[in-house]
């Protein structure tokens, strides 16, 4: 008779955050501690450090004890109490050796060889660790706050921004827009589904200062007869995901926005960013980034 594995959690909270459908504590490094590897990669740097130096006294400690059950097993000091051969462990542990207290005995032999071959190991994947965190590429994509739809060329269009922060190339930078919304099949059966919505342009090679997203709606489009109330009834959401290589770090780049119903803003459009100076050179203000104006 097979043993049943217990599913944890049984139960995974979603609440409606600004107009979004969102996994409480879906991306909170609190998450992970049912797995470890995960949880010393998402956890905040102070966390990491304080788990570190932690378990390193916890260890030491542990030999400390073990050194103590020989009365003779630390040679070159008058008396050993727990904290000498605590600090006979630390040296033994880091290799330090600096030749004043080493072990007399078999016994005391045999525990530094279990210790060095525990320090081998604890080394490496304290600095495998900690070089993964360093080495995480993060990006620093801004998308704007709202989206519009307004005609554009005659024909009902949705539009969005993003912008590269780091002033740097993104690198064959690729774009996916989503339209995620509920739907009822004829059995009655409610899903989430994710219809893709194809934009203008979607790709672009070198992504350097600001980028206008644009998908036409017209009859093969998802959003095509969608209303803003439709969308708020159907827990409605475009999710944009944006990928690429930065070119400082060759690393591979992510970055995720989400748009909700609300943030729909319909005959607007967005303010012009580019602006062209008296000395004829042409310049980029983000302050109006954001902002739109009536059509």
């Amino acid at each position: 008779m097979g043993i049943k594995r217990k599913i944890h959690p049984p139960l995974i909270k979603l609440e409606q955050r600004d107009g979004v459908l969102q996994v409480v504590g879906g991306n909170s490094w609190y998450s992970y501690f049912r797995d470890p590897y995960h949880l010393m990669l998402t956890i905040p740097w102070l966390g990491f450090v304080a788990i570190v130096v932690g378990f390193d006294i916890f260890l030491n400690a542990v030999f400390a004890v073990l050194y103590l059950l020989d009365a003779d097993a630390i040679a070159g000091i008058e008396k050993v109490g727990f904290l000498e051969a605590f600090f006979f462990s630390v040296q033994t542990l880091a290799s330090i050796g600096y030749g004043v207290m080493n072990p007399h005995t078999l016994y005391a032999n045999l525990i530094v060889t279990l210790e060095s071959i525990a320090s081998l190991m604890l080394f490496a994947v304290i600095t495998g660790i900690a070089f993964t965190r360093f080495a995480k590429s993060s990006s620093r994509v801004m998308f704007s706050r709202v989206a519009t739809i307004h005609d554009y060329n005659g024909i009902p269009t949705l539009m969005f921004r993003t912008a590269n922060e780091r002033r740097n190339n993104i690198l064959e930078a690729k774009l996916s827009v989503f339209l995620m919304i509920d739907e009822i099949t004829v059995e009655g059966h409610r899903m989430r589904r994710l219809h893709e919505l194809k934009l203008v342009r979607d790709h672009s090679p070198v992504f350097l200062l600001s980028w206008t997203v644009m998908h036409i709606i017209d009859e093969n489009s998802p959003l095509y007869g969608i209303t803003n109330e439709t969308m708020e009834r159907l827990h409605a959401q475009i999710l944009v995901s944006l990928t690429g290589v930065d070119e400082t770090i060759e690393g591979t780049i992510h970055a995720r926005h989400m748009y909700a119903s609300r943030n729909l803003l319909y005959d607007r459009r967005f303010m012009d960013v580019i602006h062209t100076a008296k000395d004829g050179h042409r310049y980029l203000d983000y302050t109006h980034f954001h902002e739109t104006t009536a059509i």
